[in-house]
């Protein structure tokens, strides 16, 4: 069996005038993505997701990797990601080579399952489960005028027992954002923050000591991706637990995270990290390091998919005789077809339970009529 076929689909949705969101860096209302289908030689199919816009996903697809895609086995991906970091030598860390190695792979996994008659939670090893706690992803800030309590409010009515707001425009509004969420979502529900990197050191510690009242899970990304040493300088100074990973690309830029022990926390995108193979490298070292880690999502249903088979695999260490912590995924809970209208059976974070697919692969039936109506020329 070898890989035949190669499609890429670029996939777009924007929000009506008005109704942008976004966080303390921005607003905007266009959602986009890009999917890869692979076909094998027995008509095998596997998904996987590039989270880069399709035009730039073909092109590094048709320089970098269409040829040694094309007639191998899928069985060898693993080989895939070594390959990047020696040919091409001086791109393979870059953002839109990690994002297309990732759909590639993932698709090579899906097919793997398929192919074994295995989900790909099974396929990876670690600790099985059958179900996930979504946290959701919500209270962005919004173009329109609407209360910021609305959105927890609805999240918890649909029954989530974990939230992730968004802050980062100055400490008093994050003390308000905090103060609002915690009091409708209860103080038992685990409640993170996410400033998106929008702050200095100095002010990103101002902002986490004015929240210590209210027990946050986590803060996520206080400073931009590339600022290591103020990562490690507000470690030094706060005692909540740092999370970080969206924008880190490959084993090698969360080595650098895990190996100064910058964050409590590593959060791999499953279609920009290198997909599942460098999810589980990731994964080893982080538990080597005994650092927590749940994936990133805040992609279509496809790497949604993926997230959820790679976090349903991770182990629970060191929790041998204590309750260990739930198994996060997170949840985005803004309006967005591309996650919720392109699979036959999309996924239901409702009620604090999200089920792991048992079925081959991903687990997934993507609705290729569906796609058509958001699909875009890349």
């Amino acid at each position: 069996m070898n890989v035949t076929d190669i499609r890429v689909i670029g996939l777009s949705h924007s929000l009506p005038e008005g109704k942008g969101l976004g966080d303390a860096r921005g607003i905007g209302r266009t959602r986009s993505t890009t999917l890869l289908r692979l076909t094998t030689s027995d008509g095998t199919v596997g998904w996987g997701e590039a989270f880069a816009p399709g035009s730039i996903a073909q092109s590094t697809l048709d320089e970098l990797f269409r040829d040694d895609v094309i007639g191998m086995d899928p069985f060898t991906v693993e080989s895939l990601a070594e390959s990047t970091y020696t040919d091409p030598y001086h791109f393979g860390g870059s953002v839109f080579v990690q994002s297309v190695l990732s759909a590639i792979d993932t698709a090579c996994w899906d097919i793997i399952g398929k192919t074994v008659g295995q989900p790909i939670h099974r396929l990876l090893g670690g600790t099985e489960r059958t179900a996930l706690t979504p946290y959701a992803s919500t209270m962005y800030f919004a173009e329109e005028d609407r209360p910021i309590e609305q959105p927890i409010e609805t999240a918890r009515k649909e029954g989530f027992t974990a939230a992730k707001i968004k802050i980062g425009s100055g400490v008093s509004a994050d003390v308000e954002r905090v103060r609002t969420a915690r009091s409708i979502l209860g103080e038992d529900a685990h409640l993170m923050a996410d400033m998106n990197g929008n702050y200095r050191p100095d002010q990103a510690i101002q902002s986490a000591r004015a929240l210590s009242e209210f027990d946050l899970t986590w803060i996520e990304e206080p400073v931009p991706p590339e600022n290591y040493s103020g990562y490690r300088e507000i470690g030094r100074a706060i005692d909540t637990p740092i999370a970080a990973g969206e924008a880190h690309y490959g084993r090698f830029a969360f080595k650098r995270l895990l190996d100064d022990r910058l964050v409590d926390i590593v959060q791999p995108n499953l279609a920009r990290c290198g997909g599942l193979s460098e999810a589980r490298r990731i994964a080893d070292l982080a538990t080597t390091e005994n650092v927590g880690i749940t994936p990133h999502v805040w992609n279509s249903a496809v790497g949604l998919a993926a997230a959820v088979q790679f976090a349903a695999s991770l182990p629970a260490y060191p929790h041998s005789r204590t309750e260990p912590e739930p198994a996060f995924l997170e949840f985005d809970r803004s309006h967005n077809p591309l996650r919720s209208e392109i699979l036959r059976t999309p996924f239901d974070p409702t009620d604090g339970v999200l089920d792991v697919p048992q079925e081959p692969g991903l687990g997934i039936t993507v609705d290729t009529t569906a796609l058509e109506q958001y699909r875009i020329d890349s």
